[in-house]
């Protein structure tokens, strides 16, 4: 991988980072109007094994993916940047289509000021990446 293409991961890693957290925020406090509030010790077990979380599991691996391929010692990973963009700009494109994870991210961009704000910067970082076709 190019120090370039690193570089520019490292950037869209940065500004996911907030952005998941803002999500996760978000869908906590709907979680607890429900159920009532989460120990913090707790929340880790409840954001992995409630329903209710999956939704932001794309982005969860997209942070993932992302981590595993500036890992230098992870042979096996192959670093197709194309593709991890082309896929952070198409599940970061809200929309009404029905999906659970369009549908939360479009309601949590209507309703919490944090989550405009970290999308924001994460549009900021992809605007600044030129389209390439992506490899397969």
């Amino acid at each position: 991988m190019k120090e370039s293409e690193r570089q520019l991961l490292i950037e869209l890693r940065r500004a996911l980072l907030p952005l998941h957290k803002a999500l996760l925020e978000w869908e906590r406090a709907a979680y607890e109007r429900q159920h009532g509030r989460v120990a913090r010790g707790e929340l880790l077990r409840v954001i992995v094994g409630d329903p209710q979380f999956a939704w932001l599991r794309p982005v969860s691996e997209l942070i993932v993916r992302i981590d595993q391929t500036l890992d230098e010692d992870a042979p096996d990973i192959v670093a197709d940047v194309d593709a991890i963009v082309a896929h952070a700009r198409r599940i970061l494109a809200p929309d009404e289509t029905g999906k659970p994870f369009e549908e939360r991210y479009l309601a949590a961009l209507q309703e919490e000021p944090e989550v405009v704000i970290a999308h924001g910067a994460v549009a900021s970082v992809l605007r600044e990446i030129p389209v390439r076709g992506t490899r397969h």
